[in-house]
């Protein structure tokens, strides 16, 4: 949904280059991959999340698998409340903080706009009137700390690891990466978004605008 920088086009270049890799993607079968730390841990830490939401929120959440579909969108929600996904009342989506330090990040920021349109997208898909988007601070799995301490190790010429230096660092990495002293009220932090039916018909005619894109640029 990001807004094109000349009036006369009707969607962005960044919308274009990721058009782009989505017809790459269904056309030739390549698939760029993305990967990174915070998108690891994001989804080694999913139910840990969950969990964490749940207990703070005194109810049972299960992570939710079905992956709805309409002439627009789909998408996969998270959480939500209500009889069945189809028809929920509610929508919870997690986002787990890669540290403390872009968990609390968060605080003074706009709700970003890019999970604006995606909790839209899920109000659109199952009906719901309200969702929250909850960002969860839980602790880093082990694989990835060892992996931070190899790299360090790496980065710093050691073949042991009996250098102080390097011992008090990996002290460090510890303390980023594992938050139980920390009470889990302070590990939540949630955004309430309300569907909005005029966004909607806004996300509605861009997508068609996207459709004409491809269209014209790869003669579909």
């Amino acid at each position: 949904m990001t807004e094109p920088k000349s009036k006369s086009e009707t969607i962005s270049e960044t919308t274009k280059s990721y058009l782009n890799e989505v017809f790459i993607e269904h056309k030739y079968g390549r698939k760029k991959e993305i990967s990174s730390k915070y998108i690891t841990k994001g989804l080694k830490v999913e139910e840990d999340s969950i969990t964490l939401f749940s207990r703070l929120s005194k109810k049972f959440y299960k992570k939710n698998e079905d992956r709805l579909i309409n002439e627009y969108v789909c998408g996969t929600p998270d959480l939500y409340e209500g009889e069945n996904i189809q028809n929920a009342s509610l929508i919870i989506d997690i986002k787990s903080s890669y540290d403390i330090h872009t968990f609390f990040g968060q605080t003074n920021k706009k709700l970003n706009q890019m999970y604006y349109w995606q909790l839209q997208g899920y109000m659109w898909l199952t009906g719901a009137k309200s969702s929250v988007l909850a960002y969860c601070l839980v602790n880093t799995p082990d694989t990835i700390i060892k992996d931070e301490k190899r790299r360090l190790a790496w980065k710093m010429g050691l073949i042991d690891d009996v250098d102080q230096d390097y011992v008090n660092a990996c002290a460090e990495i510890d303390k980023n990466s594992i938050y139980d002293d920390i009470p889990m009220s302070e590990r939540v932090r949630s955004f309430v978004i309300y569907r909005d039916d005029e966004s909607i018909e806004k996300l509605k005619a861009r997508i068609v605008d996207c459709r004409e894109y491809l269209k014209e640029t790869f003669n579909l």
